[in-house]
């Protein structure tokens, strides 16, 4: 999705070499340049930006005249599309030395390993500069650099270099780093967006008005995942390889088997980033793409759940796939499988937009998992609940986690599997509105199953009940 946020500011900066940006990123692509912030006067050799490189590291990069003055870089690399993080370049090019001028904070640590550390003193910054754009979730100068992932939390400090501790603070009981709201001064263009207007998502809350206008925001630009509650999303590292340059979009959420590099044999299998070994979960698959329902050779779809050890494919598909238990949508008969083997068929049929409704429970000694359909039970589904099995002759180990699992195949140009998936942070329109007894997540149907709570999956419901 290229949804992006600009702005041109209209009044002087209180100073363009002395700022401090703080936000939140969860990232949802890796191996590519992806922009945070940047900014260009009329002139492309004149730009700045702040970028996760396309070897997946944070760069603060300010050029004139073609040619790099800063070029802050770190040797680290950030790749956990499960993990929100917490970053704050604070800058004050009137120091004399780099280490004083640029500081780079990534959950309240100070970078001190850097793989490039070029830097001139006095240099001067076009981000926030009278009568000029900036752009956040692009780069301005090219109009490149779309899909950062999420945003929360976003400061602008005009004419100050603040502490990470400005912006964040250690839990006192977990010992993770979390968000604290900043209480100082911003400056003459400096600003704040929380992202909390889902009609205006570029809306300053500084006092400043430095409004940004939002562009490309389709549904679910607005998501219930914080850096407070992560929910899971599907792991774009974890899946069939083939899926990681154009399968997965809107923030992880959909999956999709129309990408390069596929034949029709190929069934490729997807991971939710969190795994479960303990707990009632719930989470809802929507059926984005083409179903078949009378050829096997082109069914598109499965949803369900398992170990994630096994790859679910062309020559795999009916017999090593221990520990899976999948509901094969548009099979020509409409089966369940378990380890391979057909534990039910003659289930309802479904139609393109459906929703399935997933119930995994890891409170029993051998997990199960139940089906519904658009809120109601399956019809058909007469052995249901189907076991989860994650020991056995497979040599998977006591425990091994439990993912949810979404599988699609490309049968041809025009018919192919996808799938908007749902923990609790919908990227696709609810009507209904539904959250778990904790009173997260947002669902179509409810996460109810015959009077016992199933959870979202987020990290707050994690910690109590996996």
């Amino acid at each position: 999705m290229s949804t992006y946020l600009r702005r041109t500011f209209s009044g002087a900066s209180t100073s363009r070499k002395t700022f401090t940006l703080s936000f939140w990123v969860k990232r949802s692509t890796f191996g590519s340049m992806k922009a945070i912030i940047s900014a260009e006067t009329n002139n492309t050799n004149n730009y700045d930006q702040i970028i996760f490189t396309s070897g997946d590291q944070f760069e603060i990069n300010n050029v004139a005249n073609g040619g790099d003055v800063i070029q802050y870089k770190t040797s680290a690399v950030f790749r956990d599309p499960s993990a929100w993080y917490h970053v704050v370049a604070a800058i004050d090019t009137t120091q004399a030395s780099a280490s004083n001028g640029i500081k780079i904070y990534i959950n309240g640590v100070l970078q001190t390993s850097l793989a490039s550390t070029t830097y001139a003193q006095n240099a001067t910054f076009n981000i926030g500069k009278d009568g000029e754009k900036t752009s956040i979730g692009r780069r301005e100068r090219d109009g490149d650099g779309y899909g950062v992932g999420y945003l929360s939390e976003f400061y602008y400090i005009d004419g100050q270099q603040k502490a990470a501790t400005d912006f964040g603070q250690t839990d006192s009981t977990t010992g993770i780093w979390k968000p604290k709201t900043y209480s100082g001064t911003y400056g003459n263009n400096g600003f704040r967006l929380e992202f909390k207007n889902s009609g205006a998502l570029g809306t300053d809350t500084s006092g400043n008005s430095e409004t940004f206008t939002v562009n490309n925001a389709g549904t679910g630009a607005q998501v219930t995942s914080t850096p407070s509650n992560v929910f899971a999303t599907l792991n774009p590292l974890t899946g069939n390889t083939q899926l990681t340059s154009n399968g997965y979009s809107l923030g992880n959420t959909r999956v999709n088997s129309n990408v390069v590099g596929v034949s029709n044999s190929n069934y490729l299998s997807s991971y939710s980033t969190l795994g479960v070994t303990a707990g009632k979960w719930y989470a809802e698959f929507k059926i984005t793409g083409n179903l078949y329902s009378s050829n096997q050779s082109n069914a598109t779809t499965l949803i369900g759940v398992g170990s994630g050890v096994y790859t679910f494919d062309g020559g795999n598909q009916n017999t090593a796939i221990g520990g899976f238990t999948e509901w094969w949508l548009d099979h020509q008969d409409t089966r369940v499988i378990v380890d391979g083997g057909s534990a039910n068929t003659g289930l309802a049929s479904l139609s393109q937009n459906d929703i399935i409704g997933v119930y995994l429970n890891c409170d029993t000694a051998m997990p199960t998992v139940t089906f519904h359909l658009n809120g109601s039970a399956v019809s058909g589904a007469t052995n249901s609940p189907y076991n989860v099995r994650r020991t056995g002759s497979y040599g998977v180990g006591d425990n091994n986690p439990i993912y949810f699992i979404p599988v699609v195949r490309y049968a041809d140009g025009s018919n192919n599997g996808k799938v908007d998936c749902n923990f609790g942070n919908p990227a696709y329109t609810i009507t209904s509105g539904n959250t778990d007894a904790n009173g997260h997540g947002n669902f179509e149907y409810s996460p109810t199953l015959g009077g016992v709570n199933y959870y979202s999956l987020c990290t707050e419901n994690l910690n109590t009940y996996g």
